[in-house]
């Protein structure tokens, strides 16, 4: 038997970690001296609740070694004699991945993956190993497909409504963010080798913005699997999410339409009404 296993910053929905049996363990959430366990001890709804009140921006850390031997003998608990494969948000984001691989050395046949990516974005490549355990795979093939295969070929992107977030995090100048307010532009962050960059910049509307972003990103359908795609969003004003998701059903081409909320980890650092396609190439 093997288990699938990821962090919570795979940004799946309850009814998909059911459906596939995928074991999750939450990255930790710190704001106004308090930490939080992602999506235990706070939503991503709560968390943006909180800054409102207290001003105060939150970060995010690694989950601890001690986190990881628990995770793992957990699961073997539940089903004694299983192989563990767990993906991790993308090394260039966060230290997980080395945590996980050193606890991960401690317990035989445990597998683990650096995603190179966040979000559904892992949560892509998550599924589909569950697909392939459930197919039989052997653990050493799902973890050589995935990264060779799947993992280069996943594309990720969001659209953001602000910097604000992005620049108290560290990961854009306040001075960018204050210029892209001023000039109503909406930028395509990009995961392009596990880091983020950006992409195109959109102006106007946040609703028609996120059609023409549709569009560009899912202009050449001959290089995208059919398989799902996954339209995620955070804190998303549910009109805009409605008007994403037909505009992606519109196109008759994928066979799952997997409609997502992104976690606390993910939120903390894009802002509310951020939202994305993210599939895989061909």
């Amino acid at each position: 038997m093997i288990r699938i296993s990821c962090d919570t910053t795979a940004d799946l929905s309850d009814e998909l970690y059911e459906k596939y049996n995928i074991a999750r363990l939450p990255i930790y959430i710190s704001l106004a001296g308090k930490e939080y366990r992602d999506g235990v001890d706070i939503t991503a709804d709560e968390l943006f609740d909180l800054v409102d009140e207290t001003g105060e921006m939150p970060t995010t850390s690694a989950q601890s070694m001690h986190d990881f031997n628990e995770h793992f003998a957990a699961i073997r608990e539940k089903d004694p004699g299983c192989e563990i494969i767990h993906f991790t948000i993308s090394l260039g984001f966060s230290t997980t991945y080395n945590v996980a691989k050193l606890a991960a050395a401690e317990t035989e046949g445990v597998y683990v993956v650096d995603s190179r990516n966040l979000s559904s974005g892992i949560g892509q490549t998550v599924i589909a190993a569950c697909e392939m355990a459930a197919a039989g795979m052997k653990a050493e093939d799902i973890v050589k497909i995935c990264e060779e295969d799947i993992i280069p070929k996943v594309d990720a992107s969001f659209i953001l409504d602000t910097l604000k977030y992005m620049a108290k995090g560290g990961r854009c100048s306040s001075v960018a963010a204050l210029g892209a307010n001023l000039l109503q532009l909406k930028p395509c962050i990009e995961v392009v080798d596990g880091k983020m960059r950006v992409g195109k910049k959109y102006r106007g509307k946040l609703s028609k913005v996120l059609v023409s972003y549709i569009h560009d990103r899912l202009a050449d359908l001959d290089d995208i699997r059919p398989d799902r795609i996954f339209v995620t969003s955070a804190c998303c004003d549910p009109e805009l999410i409605r008007i994403s998701v037909e505009e992606v059903k519109s196109l008759g081409y994928f066979k799952e339409v997997l409609v997502t909320s992104a976690a606390c980890a993910v939120s903390s650092h894009c802002g509310p009404n951020t939202l994305g396609v993210l599939f895989i190439h061909k």
